[in-house]
């Protein structure tokens, strides 16, 4: 079979006279319509969402980094008439560190953290599943459980010093009807982190309540009352039907729990004020006595940057570590 081939100059011609294709798609007046709109949508989505992210930035972000470059610096009240503050890098942090107060410091945040979320987060499950079951007054009490969390902490610190009072306080009497002699609930500092930890359990149980109740609320009775014909009651219920479908709510209570505790100052402050002999010293105290007493805004700055550092990676490892278990 032969083929006709056309000289150089006809097929010269040819390609030059044939209308060239063009490699771009072609858009229907529809497609081009959704384009637009589209785009339109993508821009207002934008526009929405630019005001939440500037004040994010303005009032969050630039604090955050202000704080890391203050840490970085020798940062005084001579600042503020000189507008110097020489840079010293990590020598902030080495004084933090090597002082004598910092790992006594950090034992007690861990243990006022650890004992706070675990009371708040018992008791307040408690009452979440109690006040699940309807009976006489079940809105009314629960009402009155939000009224420590609505309470001024600066406040609620106060009231409590008064009846922890050691003389005169309202405990103290009432244990002295049993024949228990009177506690220095402050001022022993073998009892006064204790103490502390007891008024944070009280202020947290408000919040651990709300949030857990709301999420036994989104479990449906048909879950129990199947798990029942198997003869899944009491723990067994809890355990397979309640904990893994609370599972995402307690990761909330926990991990917010766990970043608000450790940055708790106010009741600390309004109860022993770090005392008595250092006892419930914690990196918030430590942090507020440095930038507000000795005036070292740099080291207060360094201690309040761990204090990030610490609830991140706290974070970090609890959402993994849950992650993982949500996987499985």
């Amino acid at each position: 079979m032969s083929t006709t081939r056309l000289p150089s100059d006809a097929a010269s011609a040819v390609s030059e006279g044939a209308p060239r294709r063009s490699t771009l798609p072609i858009r229907t007046p529809k497609q081009r319509r959704l384009r637009r709109q589209f785009s339109k949508e993508n821009i207002t989505k934008i526009l929405f969402v630019v005001p939440a992210a500037l004040y994010i930035v303005l009032f969050f972000g630039y604090p955050v980094v202000k704080n890391i470059v203050m840490s970085l610096q020798d940062y005084t009240t001579k600042t503020f008439f000189t507008g110097e503050a020489p840079w010293v890098g990590l020598d902030n942090y080495i004084t933090v560190v090597s002082s004598n107060l910092f790992w006594p410091s950090l034992t007690n945040t861990a243990l006022f953290t650890i004992g706070s979320i675990a009371g708040q987060f018992v008791i307040g499950l408690a009452l979440a599943a109690f006040f699940k079951r309807r009976f006489p007054l079940n809105n009314f009490l629960r009402s009155m459980l939000l009224l420590p969390w609505l309470l001024p902490l600066i406040v609620a610190s106060a009231t409590w010093r008064s009846i922890l009072d050691q003389d005169s306080g309202i405990l103290n009497r009432f244990l002295g009807t049993f024949g228990i002699d009177s506690i220095p609930w402050l001022t022993d500092p073998a009892v006064a982190l204790t103490a502390v930890i007891l008024v944070n359990i009280w202020v947290g149980i408000p919040f651990n309540v709300t949030i857990l109740y709301g999420g036994l609320q989104d479990i449906p009775d048909e879950l129990y009352e199947a798990g029942a014909l198997d003869g899944a009651t009491g723990w067994k219920a809890f355990w397979h039907i309640t904990w893994p479908n609370l599972r995402p709510v307690v990761s909330v209570v926990l991990l917010l729990g766990v970043v608000y505790t450790l940055k708790v100052l106010d009741i600390i402050l309004g109860l022993t004020n770090g005392g008595p002999a250092n006892a419930t010293q914690t990196l918030a105290i430590r942090s507020y006595q440095e930038s507000f007493v000795n005036f070292e805004f740099g080291v207060g700055a360094a201690f309040s940057n761990i204090l990030i550092l610490i609830s991140l990676l706290f974070a970090i490892i609890y959402l993994r570590a849950n992650r993982r278990q949500v996987d499985e």
